[in-house]
């Protein structure tokens, strides 16, 4: 059953929506709980608070449960400002290179710095 507005618990016959996600790393023992990730994947569960704080693992197995509060959502300041100055760096670079030839042919690419491009206007 799919709630509308959100992911439900991935426990049998539970109705609440999730707030964690829950994915396991079995070559190191290990069930790994923390914030509702992005996208609803095969091998991961969304659980609700209730089925989140009462997680039982088999003997022997670690848990890492990152600790989950609203203010995490989104990317954080730092993650913002790493991605503006990587914008302007490469917009200053791509400035100097077409002033000092001839412009880029249209929808060619200019600068290029990890998966982050600058393309001309």
């Amino acid at each position: 059953m799919r709630i509308q507005g959100g992911r439900s618990c991935s426990r049998a016959g539970c109705k609440s929506f999730a707030t964690m996600t829950l994915t396991y790393v079995y070559s190191e023992s290990t069930a790994v709980v923390g914030p509702l990730a992005t996208y609803s994947e095969p091998h991961a569960y969304d659980l609700c608070v209730l089925h989140g704080t009462r997680l039982k693992v088999p003997n022997g197995w670690n848990v890492i449960k990152a600790e989950i509060t609203n203010e995490d959502v989104g990317p954080s300041d730092d993650d913002l400002m790493v991605i503006a100055d990587a914008v302007r760096e490469i917009a200053t670079q791509s400035v100097g290179k077409t002033s000092s030839t001839n412009a880029a042919p249209s929808g060619q690419q200019i600068g290029r710095r990890g998966h982050l491009r600058s393309v001309p206007n």
